[in-house]
């Protein structure tokens, strides 16, 4: 479970990621909600990568 829970902010990041590219290939970059969505959770992937990993050692 730690070790999930150690990767939560980088699955985040990733999901993130992933919606910039599927919305770069259809076209549909103007939709501010799918852009918004995504903005999202790149920052809060970011920000629980670095408070998980601080509070979290091996």
């Amino acid at each position: 479970m730690k070790v999930l829970l150690k990767n939560l902010g980088l699955l985040l990041i990733l999901a993130g990621a992933v919606i910039l590219l599927v919305c770069a290939y259809t076209g549909n970059v103007n939709n501010n909600n799918v852009l918004v969505t995504s903005a999202a959770l790149l920052i809060v992937g970011l920000v629980t990568y670095i408070v998980i990993n601080k509070r979290i050692t091996d």
